[in-house]
């Protein structure tokens, strides 16, 4: 079985971040939203993984994060997408990879603690035409929805049904014997434009192909939004162990699962976990944690944050009570020099800020 892991799309809901990143390498947890992905492909047996990539520098750059696949232990190919045209037609342009092997297709921007283990080698057990992960959502507006018999097979999908037609969506993670390449060839583009994973899937149903439906039993998420994405970190920080192997000095504070990378160095501050810290941030007179992800190369100085995600080569000076945030690369936050008589804001295009009074 190979898979096919979509890693493009421009992350609109993720602005002001994803306009200088990809969504996907947003960090959760202690590594990149990707990775988490990848990491679960691994563990279900697979080695043989296509990445959608969008054309331009985002493409770019998660090409160069998951190069060859190796870190990993996986063989890596990435398949360049000019515009974005449907889940479908994702599974159209990676045909040539695909070959008349079956698959399981990925979205890249999904998390599913625990992982598709057992999932897939049910898949490889039973080989129906398809097998889609499900899970209960309260608002199947947002979502495809699959309507399931008693026996788990698929009797019919919903793309974003405007009324409630039930509660099942669709996690974006798919398993698909070759029978799936006639259906996307046999479907057009809906109103939207787009060729739907859910049209075709409607397609092999309609043709009398058996396709399955499974509940994921454990957490699910769809890291679309910041809110999403800050979840995902509280409920993967959960699951780390402790390891502290960067220098920690004798006046500080470390309560709870703490993770500090060798290379990052903690003085006289207090570390409460879940928390990471990665290679090369300096945290010196602060209160960080829990819940907190720390980037590499960063410097937290009098600082204070919890619940947040920082990420790379950020500094925070005689900054307190950060609490909730999603801190982008080499950003820089600190106390302004002079009391004001109000807020002082320089911001970017698509920028959102809560200020507290």
């Amino acid at each position: 079985m190979k898979a096919l892991v979509l890693a493009g799309g421009s992350g609109t809901r993720l602005r002001p971040l994803s306009h200088s990143m990809p969504k996907q390498l947003v960090p959760v947890g202690d590594r990149p939203v990707l990775f988490h992905c990848l990491d679960a492909l691994r563990e279900a047996g697979i080695t043989e993984v296509g990445v959608i990539v969008s054309v331009g520098p985002r493409g770019d750059e998660i090409r160069r994060a998951v190069g060859d696949g190796a870190e990993f232990g996986l063989q890596i190919t990435c398949i360049p997408q000019d515009a974005p045209r449907g889940l479908a037609d994702c599974v159209r342009i990676a045909r040539p990879f695909l070959g008349d092997d079956d698959f399981v297709m990925y979205l890249g921007d999904n998390i599913l603690a625990g992982g598709i283990a057992a999932h897939a080698e049910e898949f490889r057990r039973t080989r129906p035409a398809a097998s889609v992960l499900l899970t209960r959502v309260a608002d199947p507006r947002s979502y495809g929805i699959a309507q399931l018999a008693e026996d788990g097979r698929v009797t019919r999908l919903w793309e974003k049904p405007a009324e409630p037609v039930g509660d099942l969506a669709l996690t974006g993670v798919y398993f698909f014997t070759p029978a799936v390449h006639e259906a996307v060839a046999s479907i057009g583009p809906s109103a939207r434009g787009e060729l739907e994973i859910t049209d075709a899937l409607s397609w092999l149903v309609d043709a009398g192909q058996d396709v399955r439906g499974e509940v994921f039993p454990g957490y699910w998420k769809d890291t679309g939004r910041i809110e999403d994405v800050l979840e995902c970190n509280r409920v993967l920080l959960d699951r780390l162990e402790a390891d502290c192997r960067g220098l920690i000095d004798p006046d500080s504070i470390i309560v709870g699962n703490v993770v500090v990378e060798p290379g990052a160095t903690v003085i006289r501050s207090t570390l409460v976990g879940p928390l990471v810290v990665r290679a090369g941030t300096e945290i010196r007179d602060s209160h960080v944690g829990p819940y907190v992800t720390l980037g590499r190369d960063g410097v937290l100085d009098r600082a204070g944050i919890t619940d947040s995600i920082v990420m790379d080569e950020v500094s925070v000076v005689d900054v307190r009570g950060i609490h909730g945030s999603l801190i982008g690369r080499q950003a820089r936050v600190r106390q302004a020099a002079a009391p004001a008589s109000g807020h002082r804001l320089v911001l970017g295009d698509h920028t959102r800020i809560e200020v507290v009074a």
